[in-house]
């Protein structure tokens, strides 16, 4: 089983070569890594590309946003299976691949998903939110809750069917993405309860500076979706508060 892994990039030379470098770490040997530059002017660029065949394939031009790229890489991808690993963000550990794969073919899931934690941007040993996924079911999904988008895998004919993110969205497309796939209950989820990826605190999502832009693109997401947004609104927010809590004990 071939996993592709997307990761977009612009402007990130200080975390790109983490990220980079965790893929590189992976024990699992048939991954192919796809780096989707938007043409960033701070040399990261010359960084991704100072690992030469090591990367599967770099795109590199303008784009309107995080969500083009992704969809970009999805795109050029061949592998089987097909998961997102964001510049800032590296993997928890060297097996993660391997056990994804494993638990792929165990239950022969078309969606898995798993544990994330959110980390201090600076000291990444520090954990500022605990995400703990837990069990899939529909009806959660329609009271606000998703899995960490960066921990999904899914096979690439599934994509295929279902369609990439919607790049009218700047923010909030991982939540249609995923309430596209999940609502309606008609794919093989699993679960995988181990930690998948570390995630730097200041990414579009985490950012102060675009809740709002956010809470206008959620409402809009579970309009679209016939869901009452500002229960889903409330109810995402409570999810939320134990990932809080957990990292307090860690």
């Amino acid at each position: 089983m071939k996993v592709s892994i997307i990761t977009s990039c612009y402007n990130r030379k200080a975390t790109i070569g983490g990220a980079i470098e965790s893929v590189l770490a992976q024990d699992y040997p048939d991954i192919e890594h796809i780096i989707v530059d938007g043409a960033s002017t701070d040399g990261s660029l010359e960084k991704i590309c100072s690992y030469g065949e090591r990367i599967a394939k770099v795109i590199s031009e303008p784009d309107s946003g995080m969500y083009e790229a992704i969809n970009k890489g999805i795109r050029a991808a061949t592998g089987d299976v097909v998961g997102l690993l964001h510049s800032d963000d590296f993997f928890y550990d060297g097996h993660v691949v391997s056990h994804i794969v494993a638990r792929m073919k165990e239950t022969g899931a078309d969606f898995l998903y798993g544990n994330g934690l959110f980390v201090d941007g600076v000291n990444t040993d520090k954990v500022v939110r605990n995400w703990i996924g837990g069990t899939y079911r529909t009806w959660k999904v329609r009271h606000g809750w998703l899995p960490l988008h960066p921990t999904c895998y899914i096979k690439r004919d599934v994509m295929a069917r279902r369609g990439l993110y919607n790049e009218t969205y700047k923010i909030a497309a991982d939540s249609d993405f995923l309430l596209r796939y999940l609502m309606g209950g008609d794919l093989t989820v699993a679960y995988l309860d181990e930690y998948i990826v570390r995630m730097r605190m200041g990414g579009l999502s985490t950012d102060n500076a675009r809740r709002k832009q956010m809470w206008k693109e959620d409402i809009r997401v579970y309009h679209s979706h016939g869901i009452n947004p500002v229960m889903a609104k409330i109810e995402k927010m409570m999810w939320k508060v134990p990932q809080f809590v957990k990292a307090k004990f860690m």
